[in-house]
């Protein structure tokens, strides 16, 4: 690696000014560096300009929504990924404000792995055409607004059928998004790198129906009926899709994995431990 974009959150000052100065470190050291902030902004329909196509790798600085907005910005593109924490919990976004230039040093001098993370290639299906698609890293959720809030959905799986949901939603998670809205409703925790889809119902009106685990290969297809009203389809928990009476989503296993690097001294476990705070009393 030795040309970097650094892409920090938006709005946040404190961001801005580590940016610049992980800037001037690397530039130091001989590394070609440069930094902006994070341009996508999902309440617009405006793309942010497309990433510099000689980067090696990008430094994220943000939380967990911050990388997910660059992920999709990097699409298909075989860009590798590492994510410094300036937010929250921060599942993806591992190394440390405290400990940036230490781990990112040892990143530099090849101390790092690469994890393979699974994306889902979700397409709205509207009167037998695709009208909306979207690659996410974490979910796609369907569900209804607060006023009326049971959705009513025939799900196949390759084309036979699974159950008739009627739910609060449905989420579908890729393993890196289990720890995420996915835990919240009851889903169970996937291994990251695992090669799986989970199905989880948000607030089944049957309480037998239980969240399942399909292999990565499964194509999943859900469809609204004719009285669907106030029905969303969010990607990410950031793209948002109106849906209409009759709709078909359909998810597959993407072609194009995201690459996120982790420092060697990573422990999946160890995060587990912390983040959700097992085994403290």
């Amino acid at each position: 690696m030795e040309r970097l974009l650094i892409i920090y959150k938006k709005g946040r000052n404190d961001a801005a000014v580590l940016a610049q100065e992980l800037v001037a470190w690397l530039n130091a050291k001989g590394y070609a560096a440069k930094a902006r902030e994070n341009l996508s902004d999902t309440k617009t329909l405006t793309p942010p300009p497309p990433l510099p196509m000689d980067a090696d790798a990008v430094v994220v600085l943000g939380g967990d929504g911050t990388l997910l907005s660059v992920a999709r910005q990097v699409a298909d593109r075989d860009i590798p990924i590492v994510g410094v924490n300036l937010g929250g919990l921060g599942f993806l976004t591992e190394i440390s404000r405290e400990h940036c230039f230490q781990d990112l040093d040892r990143v530099l001098s090849g101390a790092y792995d690469i994890e393979e993370r699974m994306r889902l290639r979700v397409a709205l299906e509207r009167q037998g055409r695709e009208v909306f698609v979207q690659t996410v890293l974490n979910d796609a959720v369907i569900n209804k607004g607060a006023l009326a809030r049971i959705v009513d959905l025939d799900t196949h799986i390759d084309g036979r059928y699974l159950t008739h949901y009627r739910a609060d939603g449905l989420i579908v998670a890729t393993p890196t998004g289990s720890t995420a809205y996915n835990l919240s409703a009851g889903g169970p925790i996937v291994y990251p790198t695992a090669q799986a889809v989970i199905l989880t119902p948000i607030c089944p009106f049957a309480l037998s129906n239980r969240p399942i685990i399909l292999p990565a290969s499964s194509r999943i297809q859900v469809q609204l009926d004719d009285k669907a009203q106030d029905v969303t389809l969010t990607c990410d928990g950031q793209v948002g899709q109106r849906l209409a009476p009759n709709d078909t989503i359909a998810v597959v296993m993407s072609p194009h994995s995201l690459k996120l690097i982790k420092p060697a001294s990573t422990d999946y476990f160890d995060i587990l431990r912390t983040k959700l705070k097992w085994g403290q009393t």
